[in-house]
């Protein structure tokens, strides 16, 4: 029994250090994905929608689906919903606002919120995993002391399992904290960047509808 919870601390100590890891790994991967989606600043935003807007007015729905596809916009989010929009150009303007509404949740939001919950996965790992090594931990002490009567308890072995107890629940909340207060970032990061592509897809549909507007008062 004593070797099984041996082993038992020594895979606690793996998880914990894989649990943090990966944690770790998913933090930095959303929070540079994030900022990948987002425009870099308001003055890019703006120019990217103006050079839509004049190639709107000319109707040169190519002409966008190329600037969409090409550096440095292609791996924006706006540039993104957009592209599908010239796919799918002749849709009343209506269907197509929900169109881009489903790619923004499906294509985007879904992937990001997917590693959300890999992020709330780690951090409530964390601290069980502490609390399993605080168990295994006493469990060793309390069978030392059982033993006692028989061959005389060592205070150092004893101490030992208590420290490790400890240590274990110390390390596991040593790593949920970083870990709920990242997920935190991350979900602010995500709201900003939904905030952020709503209203740069707002001022595009009311160029778009615009340009419509325009078309049909002047068919020719």
């Amino acid at each position: 029994m004593e070797q099984v919870l041996e082993i038992a601390g020594f895979a606690i100590y793996v998880a914990m250090g894989l649990t943090a890891l990966f944690g770790l790994f998913w933090l930095v991967l959303l929070y540079f994905r994030i900022g990948q989606k987002r425009f870099s600043s308001s003055t890019q935003a703006d120019t990217f929608l103006d050079e839509v807007r004049e190639n709107l007015e000319r109707r040169d729905y190519e002409r966008i689906a190329e600037q969409c596809d090409t550096a440095p916009y292609w791996s924006k989010a706006v540039p993104q919903l957009i592209l599908i929009s010239m796919q799918h150009i002749n849709r009343p303007l209506g269907k197509l606002k929900r169109l881009l509404a489903e790619r923004l949740e499906v294509d985007i939001l879904a992937s990001l919120e997917y590693g959300m919950s890999w992020i709330a996965t780690f951090a409530k790992t964390a601290p069980m995993l502490g609390l399993l090594g605080t168990v295994v931990g006493m469990i060793n002490a309390f069978g030392k002391i059982a033993a006692a009567q028989s061959s005389g308890i060592r205070p150092e072995a004893l101490a030992q399992d208590i420290s490790f107890a400890l240590a274990t629940t110390a390390m596991g909340l040593s790593i949920a904290i970083p870990l709920v207060m990242g997920g935190n970032v991350i979900h602010i990061r995500m709201g900003k960047l939904q905030d952020s592509v709503q209203g740069d897809l707002t001022r595009f549909f009311n160029d778009l509808e615009e340009m419509q507007s325009k078309r049909n008062s002047n068919p020719a």
